[in-house]
Protein backbone atom coordinates (compact mmCIF):
# COMPACT_ATOMS: atom_id res chain seq x y z
CA UNK A 1 0.00 0.00 0.00
CA UNK A 2 2.68 2.41 0.80
CA UNK A 3 4.08 1.50 -2.66
CA UNK A 4 0.88 2.31 -4.02
CA UNK A 5 0.91 5.70 -2.25
CA UNK A 6 4.14 6.72 -3.52
CA UNK A 7 2.93 5.97 -7.24
CA UNK A 8 0.16 8.32 -6.61
CA UNK A 9 2.52 10.91 -5.12
CA UNK A 10 5.30 10.90 -7.90
CA UNK A 11 2.32 12.02 -10.83
CA UNK A 12 -0.78 13.30 -11.31
CA UNK A 13 -2.98 10.53 -12.65
CA UNK A 14 -2.67 6.58 -13.13
CA UNK A 15 -4.59 4.22 -14.57
CA UNK A 16 -5.94 1.24 -12.62
CA UNK A 17 -4.03 -0.77 -15.50
CA UNK A 18 -0.76 1.08 -14.76
CA UNK A 19 -0.50 0.97 -11.15
CA UNK A 20 -1.14 -2.92 -11.33
CA UNK A 21 1.87 -3.30 -13.65
CA UNK A 22 4.27 -1.41 -11.90
CA UNK A 23 3.55 -3.09 -8.61
CA UNK A 24 2.64 -6.35 -9.92
CA UNK A 25 -0.24 -6.74 -8.49
CA UNK A 26 -3.92 -7.55 -10.18
CA UNK A 27 -6.54 -4.71 -10.79
CA UNK A 28 -8.42 -6.01 -8.19
CA UNK A 29 -5.72 -6.41 -5.28
CA UNK A 30 -4.82 -2.47 -6.44
CA UNK A 31 -8.90 -1.04 -5.98
CA UNK A 32 -8.60 -2.91 -2.88
CA UNK A 33 -5.55 -0.76 -1.40
CA UNK A 34 -7.01 2.46 -3.13
CA UNK A 35 -9.82 1.75 -0.89
CA UNK A 36 -7.72 1.14 2.28
CA UNK A 37 -6.13 4.39 1.54
CA UNK A 38 -9.40 6.20 1.09
CA UNK A 39 -10.10 4.76 4.83
CA UNK A 40 -7.10 6.45 6.03
CA UNK A 41 -8.22 9.86 4.88
CA UNK A 42 -6.14 9.94 1.53
CA UNK A 43 -8.23 11.62 -1.12
CA UNK A 44 -7.78 9.31 -4.17
CA UNK A 45 -10.20 9.91 -6.46
CA UNK A 46 -11.40 8.13 -9.34
CA UNK A 47 -10.93 9.83 -13.18
CA UNK A 48 -12.68 9.45 -16.05
CA UNK A 49 -11.57 7.69 -19.26
CA UNK A 50 -11.81 4.16 -21.76
CA UNK A 51 -10.22 2.79 -18.49
CA UNK A 52 -10.61 4.86 -15.70
CA UNK A 53 -8.22 5.95 -13.35
CA UNK A 54 -6.62 7.42 -10.30
CA UNK A 55 -5.83 10.95 -9.06
CA UNK A 56 -4.45 11.81 -5.59
CA UNK A 57 -6.15 15.02 -4.86
CA UNK A 58 -5.94 17.78 -2.34
CA UNK A 59 -7.78 16.81 1.32
CA UNK A 60 -8.81 18.84 4.46
CA UNK A 61 -5.86 17.85 5.85
CA UNK A 62 -2.41 16.63 5.25
CA UNK A 63 -2.06 12.98 5.13
CA UNK A 64 1.55 11.39 5.93
CA UNK A 65 3.87 11.89 2.75
CA UNK A 66 5.96 8.64 1.35
CA UNK A 67 9.39 9.45 1.61
CA UNK A 68 13.02 7.71 0.95
CA UNK A 69 15.76 8.07 3.02
CA UNK A 70 17.72 10.76 0.64
CA UNK A 71 14.40 12.71 0.49
CA UNK A 72 13.77 13.70 3.81
CA UNK A 73 17.04 14.75 4.40
CA UNK A 74 16.48 16.83 1.71
CA UNK A 75 13.70 18.13 3.13
CA UNK A 76 14.79 19.23 6.33
CA UNK A 77 17.63 20.76 4.47
CA UNK A 78 15.30 22.71 2.50
CA UNK A 79 13.39 23.51 5.71
CA UNK A 80 16.89 25.42 7.27
CA UNK A 81 17.11 27.06 4.12
CA UNK A 82 13.78 28.35 4.04
CA UNK A 83 13.76 29.47 7.82
CA UNK A 84 16.88 32.12 6.65
CA UNK A 85 15.01 33.07 3.26
CA UNK A 86 12.92 36.12 2.11
CA UNK A 87 9.53 34.70 2.63
CA UNK A 88 7.90 36.15 5.84
CA UNK A 89 7.02 34.30 8.90
CA UNK A 90 8.76 31.27 7.53
CA UNK A 91 11.43 30.65 10.35
CA UNK A 92 8.89 29.94 13.16
CA UNK A 93 6.92 27.73 10.86
CA UNK A 94 9.84 25.64 8.96
CA UNK A 95 11.69 25.01 12.19
CA UNK A 96 8.45 23.93 13.71
CA UNK A 97 8.09 21.55 10.50
CA UNK A 98 11.74 20.60 11.04
CA UNK A 99 10.85 19.11 14.32
CA UNK A 100 7.80 17.32 12.90
CA UNK A 101 9.31 15.31 10.73
CA UNK A 102 12.36 14.00 13.44
CA UNK A 103 9.73 12.52 15.22
CA UNK A 104 8.34 10.61 12.33
CA UNK A 105 11.71 9.48 10.72
CA UNK A 106 12.55 6.24 11.09
CA UNK A 107 15.03 5.40 13.87
CA UNK A 108 18.28 5.17 11.18
CA UNK A 109 17.38 8.89 10.01
CA UNK A 110 17.28 10.10 13.06
CA UNK A 111 21.09 10.79 13.78
CA UNK A 112 21.34 12.11 10.58
CA UNK A 113 18.36 14.96 11.38
CA UNK A 114 19.54 15.84 14.39
CA UNK A 115 22.63 16.82 13.08
CA UNK A 116 21.59 19.00 10.46
CA UNK A 117 18.65 20.63 12.81
CA UNK A 118 21.85 21.10 15.55
CA UNK A 119 24.32 22.18 13.12
CA UNK A 120 23.28 24.37 10.17
CA UNK A 121 21.17 27.58 10.87
CA UNK A 122 20.97 29.88 7.91
CA UNK A 123 21.24 33.49 8.98
CA UNK A 124 18.57 35.90 7.61
CA UNK A 125 20.03 38.43 5.41
CA UNK A 126 19.21 42.35 6.85
CA UNK A 127 17.72 44.62 4.60
CA UNK A 128 16.27 41.42 2.28
CA UNK A 129 12.26 42.63 1.32
CA UNK A 130 10.04 39.98 2.76
CA UNK A 131 7.44 37.98 0.18
CA UNK A 132 4.37 37.19 1.34
CA UNK A 133 4.37 33.27 1.47
CA UNK A 134 0.44 33.29 0.54
CA UNK A 135 0.88 35.85 -2.65
CA UNK A 136 4.47 33.27 -3.41
CA UNK A 137 1.90 30.07 -2.98
CA UNK A 138 -0.91 31.11 -5.58
CA UNK A 139 1.88 32.63 -8.40
CA UNK A 140 3.30 28.68 -8.01
CA UNK A 141 0.01 27.25 -8.07
CA UNK A 142 -0.47 29.26 -11.00
CA UNK A 143 2.62 28.84 -12.92
CA UNK A 144 2.41 24.80 -12.40
CA UNK A 145 -0.94 25.20 -13.59
CA UNK A 146 -0.57 27.16 -16.65
CA UNK A 147 -3.50 29.39 -15.23
CA UNK A 148 -3.29 32.82 -16.55
CA UNK A 149 -2.68 35.67 -13.30
CA UNK A 150 -3.16 39.06 -12.34
CA UNK A 151 -1.64 41.40 -9.62
CA UNK A 152 -0.88 44.77 -8.56
CA UNK A 153 2.92 45.57 -9.66
CA UNK A 154 4.36 48.42 -7.41
CA UNK A 155 6.99 48.80 -9.98
CA UNK A 156 10.74 51.01 -9.32
CA UNK A 157 9.54 53.90 -11.82
CA UNK A 158 5.89 53.63 -12.92
CA UNK A 159 4.05 53.26 -9.46
CA UNK A 160 1.21 50.74 -9.62
CA UNK A 161 -0.06 48.98 -12.41
CA UNK A 162 -2.78 46.14 -12.46
CA UNK A 163 -0.99 42.96 -14.95
CA UNK A 164 -2.17 40.03 -16.33
CA UNK A 165 0.54 37.50 -17.56
CA UNK A 166 1.12 34.20 -18.17
CA UNK A 167 3.20 32.86 -15.48
CA UNK A 168 6.45 30.56 -16.92
CA UNK A 169 8.74 30.24 -13.94
CA UNK A 170 9.45 31.31 -10.04
CA UNK A 171 13.33 32.07 -9.23
CA UNK A 172 15.55 32.95 -6.96
CA UNK A 173 18.85 35.32 -7.11
CA UNK A 174 20.58 37.04 -4.14
CA UNK A 175 17.72 36.47 -1.58
CA UNK A 176 15.13 37.68 -3.83
CA UNK A 177 12.09 35.78 -5.61
CA UNK A 178 11.29 36.82 -9.08
CA UNK A 179 8.64 35.66 -11.28
CA UNK A 180 8.65 35.21 -14.61
CA UNK A 181 5.83 35.66 -16.86
CA UNK A 182 5.28 36.46 -20.41
CA UNK A 183 3.17 39.25 -20.79
CA UNK A 184 0.38 39.20 -23.95
CA UNK A 185 -0.60 42.77 -23.57
CA UNK A 186 3.14 43.95 -24.15
CA UNK A 187 3.89 40.84 -26.22
CA UNK A 188 7.37 39.91 -24.66
CA UNK A 189 8.33 38.39 -21.67
CA UNK A 190 8.67 40.00 -18.28
CA UNK A 191 10.43 40.08 -14.90
CA UNK A 192 8.64 40.99 -11.72
CA UNK A 193 10.20 40.96 -8.18
CA UNK A 194 7.44 39.36 -6.01
CA UNK A 195 7.88 41.78 -2.49
CA UNK A 196 6.57 44.11 -4.99
CA UNK A 197 3.16 41.78 -6.08
CA UNK A 198 0.03 42.41 -4.45
CA UNK A 199 -3.83 41.27 -4.48
CA UNK A 200 -2.63 38.31 -6.85
CA UNK A 201 -5.89 36.45 -8.07
CA UNK A 202 -5.76 33.62 -10.49
CA UNK A 203 -7.56 34.68 -14.00
CA UNK A 204 -9.38 31.00 -14.12
CA UNK A 205 -7.91 30.81 -17.83
CA UNK A 206 -5.25 28.12 -19.14
CA UNK A 207 -2.85 28.93 -21.69
CA UNK A 208 -0.19 26.98 -23.80
CA UNK A 209 3.11 27.22 -21.72
CA UNK A 210 6.29 28.90 -23.81
CA UNK A 211 9.91 27.25 -23.93
CA UNK A 212 12.28 29.66 -22.17
CA UNK A 213 15.53 28.17 -20.20
CA UNK A 214 14.21 31.03 -17.18
CA UNK A 215 17.81 30.94 -15.22
CA UNK A 216 19.38 31.56 -18.02
CA UNK A 217 16.98 34.68 -19.22
CA UNK A 218 17.04 35.98 -15.64
CA UNK A 219 21.03 36.52 -15.68
CA UNK A 220 20.90 37.74 -19.32
CA UNK A 221 18.17 40.21 -18.32
CA UNK A 222 20.66 41.34 -15.39
CA UNK A 223 23.90 41.52 -17.64
CA UNK A 224 22.21 43.45 -20.40
CA UNK A 225 20.65 46.38 -18.71
CA UNK A 226 21.18 49.60 -18.90
CA UNK A 227 20.38 51.91 -15.43
CA UNK A 228 20.96 55.24 -14.32
CA UNK A 229 24.85 54.21 -13.88
CA UNK A 230 27.42 52.99 -15.82
CA UNK A 231 31.24 51.73 -15.42
CA UNK A 232 33.38 50.75 -18.22
CA UNK A 233 36.66 49.40 -17.10
CA UNK A 234 39.42 47.53 -19.49
CA UNK A 235 41.21 45.12 -17.13
CA UNK A 236 44.59 43.52 -17.16
CA UNK A 237 42.75 39.77 -15.94
CA UNK A 238 41.05 37.80 -18.38
CA UNK A 239 37.36 37.41 -18.91
CA UNK A 240 37.46 34.02 -16.41
CA UNK A 241 38.41 35.54 -13.23
CA UNK A 242 36.70 38.69 -13.95
CA UNK A 243 33.56 36.77 -14.10
CA UNK A 244 34.15 35.22 -11.21
CA UNK A 245 34.11 38.01 -9.10
CA UNK A 246 30.51 38.82 -9.96
CA UNK A 247 28.14 38.42 -6.95
CA UNK A 248 24.26 39.94 -6.89
CA UNK A 249 22.22 40.88 -9.30
CA UNK A 250 24.71 43.26 -10.48
CA UNK A 251 26.56 41.18 -13.26
CA UNK A 252 28.50 42.50 -15.94
CA UNK A 253 29.06 42.36 -19.46
CA UNK A 254 32.53 40.62 -20.32
CA UNK A 255 34.41 41.41 -23.30
CA UNK A 256 37.45 39.20 -23.99
CA UNK A 257 40.50 41.13 -25.35
CA UNK A 258 43.25 38.83 -24.97
CA UNK A 259 43.79 35.75 -23.06
CA UNK A 260 45.00 37.73 -20.06
CA UNK A 261 42.51 41.28 -20.36
CA UNK A 262 39.36 42.17 -21.15
CA UNK A 263 36.79 45.06 -21.19
CA UNK A 264 33.71 44.99 -18.30
CA UNK A 265 30.40 47.47 -18.37
CA UNK A 266 28.29 47.67 -15.41
CA UNK A 267 25.19 49.50 -14.74
CA UNK A 268 23.26 49.79 -11.26
CA UNK A 269 20.58 52.26 -10.09
CA UNK A 270 23.39 53.42 -7.44
CA UNK A 271 26.66 54.17 -7.56
CA UNK A 272 26.98 51.95 -4.26
CA UNK A 273 26.21 49.07 -6.29
CA UNK A 274 29.22 49.73 -8.61
CA UNK A 275 31.26 50.19 -6.04
CA UNK A 276 31.50 46.53 -4.59
CA UNK A 277 31.98 45.78 -8.34
CA UNK A 278 34.81 47.59 -8.83
CA UNK A 279 36.76 46.96 -5.94
CA UNK A 280 35.98 43.02 -6.47
CA UNK A 281 38.04 43.24 -9.59
CA UNK A 282 40.57 45.53 -8.04
CA UNK A 283 42.65 43.01 -6.88
CA UNK A 284 42.72 40.92 -9.87
CA UNK A 285 45.40 43.77 -11.78
CA UNK A 286 45.86 47.02 -13.09
CA UNK A 287 42.37 48.44 -14.93
CA UNK A 288 41.78 51.46 -16.28
CA UNK A 289 38.19 53.59 -16.50
CA UNK A 290 37.16 54.25 -19.72
CA UNK A 291 33.91 55.28 -18.65
CA UNK A 292 31.61 56.13 -15.47
CA UNK A 293 28.92 58.58 -14.62
CA UNK A 294 30.40 61.58 -12.53
CA UNK A 295 28.22 60.27 -9.39
CA UNK A 296 30.17 56.72 -9.82
CA UNK A 297 33.46 58.06 -10.84
CA UNK A 298 33.18 60.72 -7.39
CA UNK A 299 31.60 57.96 -5.02
CA UNK A 300 34.55 55.91 -6.00
CA UNK A 301 37.55 58.21 -6.05
CA UNK A 302 36.08 59.02 -2.34
CA UNK A 303 35.82 56.02 -0.88
CA UNK A 304 39.66 55.13 -2.60
CA UNK A 305 40.87 58.11 -0.51
CA UNK A 306 39.05 57.28 2.58
CA UNK A 307 40.90 53.48 2.42
CA UNK A 308 44.35 54.81 1.56
CA UNK A 309 44.22 57.46 4.29
CA UNK A 310 42.70 54.39 6.59
CA UNK A 311 45.38 52.06 5.67
CA UNK A 312 48.41 54.47 5.09
CA UNK A 313 50.31 54.00 8.72
CA UNK A 314 50.06 49.98 8.08
CA UNK A 315 52.24 49.54 4.90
Amino acid sequence: MLRLLSLLQSRREWSGHELADRLGVTERTVRRDVERLRSLDYPVTGTTGTAGGYRLGSGTHLPPLQLDDDEAIAVALGLVGAAGGGVSGMAESSMSALAKLEQVLPARLRPQLAAVGSAAEAIPRPGVPQVDPDALAVLARCCRNHEIVAFDYHGRQRGTTRRRVEPHQLLTLSWRWYLLAFDPGRDDWRIFRVDRITSVSPALHRFTPRVLDGPSYLLESFVSAQYEHTVVLTVEASSVDVTSTFEGVVRGIVEPLSPSSCKVRFSADSPAMLLTQVAAIAHLGSFTVDQATPETAALITEAGERLTQAFAGLR
